[in-house]
């Protein structure tokens, strides 16, 4: 079994008059100045906090929700206003494996993402609403570089392997709804000008994958409908959501989705 990451809670803390959290010059993620909030702290391997209002969600609301679309497609824009809570996006930290050795890079990957849905399902554990600044289930990155060329196919299926022992351990899952949106390239380019603060280092290689990630949400909403919306809506989330999957880590599901993903 893999050694999966999980997150490290600390007590809880005022957030501090300007709005940023004790002892750092970075914003919250959507916090009202003053809030209390509950902050755990990030992973060894760059994987960013988790911050959430104070505050019971209703049983009704008990569901996990992916945010998911190329770099620049207003994720965390959308997850501020519209979340309680959410789980944010893993910030690369420059040591990541480089793909020499297939099986270690498959498995430091697998390892975050697993750590990630660890926090989406203590979020909802303890608030009835996770919300995920993109997918903790990453797998349809290694899946759409290999697309492009980026990638060699092996990448993907060594990580389709350890995701699917992820699954079968129950340390990995689907998400219950998943709000996609894949703008033209025109507005990306835009929305990114717009935003000087993100560096966004491989927003060149991340607009080529637009396609291709729209292709592998399609593929698991045909799967199994209603748990997509195609887009990030100004509203927030609809009233009405699917009720939470019966069985998230479903190994059927996952190997059903590998085999129907396009081959040409």
């Amino acid at each position: 079994m893999f050694d999966y990451l999980h997150a490290r809670s600390s007590p809880l803390r005022e957030c501090c008059g300007d709005g940023r959290r004790d002892g750092c010059q970075r914003p919250f993620s959507g916090l009202r100045c003053g809030a209390t909030v509950e902050r755990q702290w990030p992973h060894e391997n760059g994987s960013d906090f988790v911050t959430k209002l104070s505050g019971d969600v209703g049983d009704d609301d008990a569901v996990i929700v992916v945010v998911e679309g190329p770099s620049a497609a207003g994720k965390t824009t959308w997850c501020r206003p519209h979340l309680p809570a959410f789980v944010s996006e893993y910030i690369p930290t420059g040591s990541e494996p480089d793909g020499t050795d297939p099986v270690a890079q498959a498995a430091y990957w697998v390892s975050v993402n697993s750590g990630r849905w660890d926090q989406a399902l203590t979020l909802e554990r303890e608030t009835g609403l996770a919300g995920c600044d993109s997918d903790p289930l990453k797998l349809h990155y290694s899946w759409c570089l290999s697309r492009i060329g980026s990638a060699p196919w092996a990448r993907f299926e060594h990580e389709l392997a350890q995701v699917r022992q992820a699954f079968a351990d129950e340390a990995l899952g689907l998400a219950d709804l998943v709000l996609v949106s894949v703008p033209t390239v025109e507005t990306l380019r835009r929305q990114r000008d717009a935003d000087p603060t993100r560096q966004r280092r491989s927003f060149e290689l991340h607009i080529r994958l637009g396609e291709h990630l729209h292709a592998w949400y399609e593929t698991l909403d045909a799967l199994d409908p209603g748990r997509v919306i195609w887009s990030l809506p100004p509203g927030g989330l609809p009233a009405t959501r699917p009720a939470p999957r019966p069985r998230r880590s479903d190994v059927a599901l996952l190997d059903a989705l590998a085999a129907s993903l396009p081959s040409e």
